[in-house]
């Protein structure tokens, strides 16, 4: 899948030259440049403050031209970097079951999954149908890969926003009592004022992220139809 503007990538630190770090972009032959201005806000002392040789990265594709990739360190959300690393060490979690199992072969094994797909979605979706890694790996290989896989616990990730509900109305804190009645999928809770927190869980952090954005757009649906001020938080 060829790299675009505005993709988030895991990069690894390869060398610093004067003010311009390069990196080596993770699945890529690619590699990219940050210049000093990209690395953080304010003023820099020293790079290697925020970037050390080696060490593994989130940045955000400014620009694509030709075999140039200009990336970004301090345009990187908090969220999209826990994103990406919770990709890249699920990925990891699979890989190392398929070489416990696969041994020497797992590597091709890795190769030939990955050029259509994650190694993590090929295997969540092969406990539902495992007719594609038995013909990968066999029988045997495939009904040991999946006993691993359904005993291990997931860990979840967890999404959360503030939110705010304000209204003039007599019966306002009625009107807000019963909106929030109303979400069943996600916990609420009390800040201040006017003010609250929402948060969804799920094994799939970008299932629990389009989870909370579809509970968020019916709060805010649901609170106009009411009369009721909504707002989000946005970080």
């Amino acid at each position: 899948m060829a790299l675009e503007e505005g993709d988030i990538v895991l990069c690894t630190v390869d060398r610093i030259v004067g003010t311009t770090v390069f990196v080596k972009i993770e699945g890529e032959d690619s590699e990219g440049s940050i210049i000093t201005a990209e690395i953080a806000p304010g003023r820099i002392r020293n790079l290697r403050d925020y970037v050390i040789p080696k060490k593994k990265i989130v940045c955000k594709i400014l620009r694509v031209q030709g075999k140039n990739i200009e990336l970004s360190l301090r345009r990187v959300t908090s969220k999209e970097k826990k994103q990406v690393i919770d990709e890249y060490q699920q990925e990891r979690s699979c890989a190392s079951i398929l070489r416990s199992v696969l041994g020497d072969k797992a590597d091709n094994a890795i190769k030939e999954i990955c050029k259509a797909d994650k190694l993590s979605e090929f295997l969540e979706q092969s406990k539902e149908n495992e007719k594609e890694l038995e013909k990968l790996v066999g029988h045997e290989n495939a009904k040991k890969i999946l006993g691993i896989l359904r005993t291990e616990k997931k860990k979840k990730a967890v999404v959360k926003k503030e939110f705010g509900l304000r209204t003039a109305k007599s019966n306002g804190l009625i009107l807000i009592k019963e909106l929030l009645e109303k979400i069943k999928d996600a916990e609420i809770k009390y800040l201040a004022a006017g003010k609250y927190s929402i948060s969804t869980e799920s094994t799939d952090l970008k299932k629990a992220d389009q989870k909370l954005q579809e509970i968020i757009r019916e709060l805010e649906k649901q609170a106009k139809h009411l009369g009721v001020e909504f707002s989000v938080k946005e970080r």
